[in-house]
């Protein structure tokens, strides 16, 4: 593995000079218009968040153990599993559908089978029935999960474009958040309720989507793919130009997207999975994303965010209502170290966001699994009730904040970079089949997690968590040479440069001639020589005129 740091070779000038004194803030104008429908994407992923922390509620509280009777073990493990099971079944058909149907057909499909599955769950009568559900859910999300996050980065105004898609998987925590203090205001109740209601919440971000999506324009890359190119350009013109025919970032944008769209055609005639490991190129960016997609759930995190009452219950915290407040104050404070990591992205980097998260978590663990050890050797004589005479609550303690100062670490990266840094090192012919890739990884490793995590600690107990210490040691090595900066000197990269990066010097270089050549073509019209000026003001149909082919691809492109 050679060592991955990366001297893009794009200066950015064209983009630079176009940006130069332009009000670019984020809640401005139709800037803040354009980030407003964005969240209608972000929220895809606080529905995700609010399983893992909902299931981690209903664990205790006793209405639901009494009414599945106290699952344990594998039938435990199952429960938590069978989401992402569905999720494994439903992602070989999302990219299908989100490149054939579009971004928000296919969220819309994913946000209705959601509804039903909750529906379905809030009223289950059985274990069966239940996990059946659950597994309905899954499927329906990972239609959403896949559409959600390509929609966003191909939508987003382009000096956005890294924070907010930062945000989305960041955003995971507003959902969990919201189950936390739902099965802490519930555990109170006596009746069935008390575990119905936050199933029934699980299904209000799928409801928002449903009557919302369509006022969310397409993706302009969607779009040109599928020759709608006047409808591309209105998009761009409209929400990141204002309204402005004249904005000569129109031009820059939609050349760069045409440009680079005909550069991937020339080189894969037709997409396939095969694709995403064909070439040099493609080959760095899948060792990357299949990576982290793994890394991302065997952090040692998945003990926390599906099993936090079986971790606190190892630390002598038992009750009910101690056990879902912390777990409530754990989701506001990662829901901030996330954003917070969501907003250092075109500040620090990805790379040294990368490093810093994981060398963290190594540090908090270590601690974590010391603190953890301490308490487990001085808690060996119980009473009668089966409560620690004598433990040490000070490493109890102890175990809680590093708790807090893992996830502090694991959200500076894991979360704001596992979504967004896989869709914007992938180009767009193989981007909805890269991100399938990635998710399903995502999901078979939660299976294994969900499944394995119960048995192992009631096997294993504390010592689980030196299994993990010495896991994140191999991460953070395998990190450090294999994660590429994907940040420009002077600010973010448009995402077809970025995507150049992995190919090297001369794929970035024909992306950029391209685009540089047919933005300053014809300085007096937004569009260049391809583009009557009656397309961009919507009275008529684009006028293609004869395109001279760029020089083959070097290398693997």
């Amino acid at each position: 593995m050679e060592h991955a740091v990366h001297e893009p070779h794009a200066n950015n000038a064209d983009l630079e000079e176009i940006m130069k004194n332009r009000d670019t803030r984020w809640y401005r104008g139709h800037l803040g218009k354009l980030n407003l429908i964005c969240l209608l994407c972000l929220i895809t992923s606080m529905n995700n968040g609010y399983d893992g922390s909902m299931m981690n509620g209903l664990q205790s509280l006793d209405t639901w153990k009494n009414y599945f009777g106290t699952p344990t073990g594998s039938t435990l493990g199952i429960f938590n599993a069978i989401q992402s099971i569905g999720g494994i079944a439903g992602l070989p058909f999302a990219p299908f559908l989100n490149d054939r149907l579009g971004r928000r057909w296919t969220m819309f499909l994913g946000a209705a089978i959601q509804c039903v599955g909750v529906a379905l769950q809030t009223g289950a009568q059985s274990v069966g029935m239940f996990i059946g559900c659950r597994f309905l859910i899954g499927f329906g999300l990972a239609f959403s999960c896949l559409a959600a996050p390509t929609l966003l980065t191909e939508l987003a105004f382009p000096s956005h474009r890294g924070p907010i898609t930062s945000l989305y998987n960041s955003t995971w925590y507003l959902g969990s958040i919201v189950a936390a203090w739902t099965t802490y205001g519930t555990f109170r109740m006596n009746s069935t309720w008390g575990w119905r209601i936050p199933s029934l919440l699980q299904g209000l971000p799928s409801v928002i989507q449903l009557a919302l999506i369509f006022f969310v324009p397409e993706s302009p890359r969607w779009l040109v793919d599928h020759g709608k190119d006047e409808q591309a350009i209105k998009v761009l013109t409209k929400y990141h130009c204002g309204g402005n025919t004249e904005d000569p970032l129109i031009a820059f944008e939609y050349n760069e997207i045409r440009e680079a769209l005909r550069l991937e055609k020339a080189a894969n005639k037709s997409s396939t999975y095969l694709s995403l490991f064909r070439g040099r190129g493609n080959l760095r960016r899948m060792r990357v994303i299949i990576a982290i997609a793994f890394f991302s759930q065997w952090s040692g995190n998945g003990i926390v965010s599906y099993y936090l009452n079986l971790a606190l219950n190892g630390i002598g915290i038992k009750s009910a209502g101690q056990q879902t407040l912390i777990n409530g104050i754990l989701q506001v404070w990662n829901l901030g170290t996330a954003y917070l990591g969501a907003l250092l992205v075109d500040k620090v980097g990805r790379r040294p966001l990368w490093l810093i998260s994981v060398g963290g978590m190594l540090a908090s663990y270590t601690l974590w699994t010391i603190c953890n050890g301490v308490y487990a050797k001085s808690a060996t004589n119980l009473d009668a009730d089966g409560n620690p005479i004598g433990a040490n609550l000070a490493a109890g303690h102890g175990v809680i904040a590093a708790i807090f100062l893992y996830y502090a670490a694991y959200n500076l990266a894991m979360s704001p970079l596992l979504v967004s840094y896989t869709v914007e090192i992938l180009p767009f012919r193989i981007r909805s089949k890269g991100l399938m890739v990635m998710q399903m990884s995502v999901n078979a490793s939660l299976v294994f997690n969900q499944y394995v995590n119960p048995i192992a600690l009631g096997k294993m107990g504390w010592r689980l968590y030196i299994v993990y210490t010495c896991w994140l040691a191999f991460e953070f090595v395998y990190l450090y040479f294999t994660v590429i900066e994907t940040k420009g000197k002077n600010g973010p990269l448009p995402l077809e440069e970025i995507a150049a990066l992995f190919d090297g010097a001369e794929a970035t270089e024909e992306v950029k001639a391209a685009t540089h050549v047919q933005t300053v073509a014809q300085p007096d019209q937004g569009l260049g020589a391809d583009y009557d000026e009656k397309a961009v003001q919507g009275k008529d149909l684009p006028v293609h005129q004869e395109f001279t082919p760029a020089p083959a691809l070097s290398r693997d492109y």
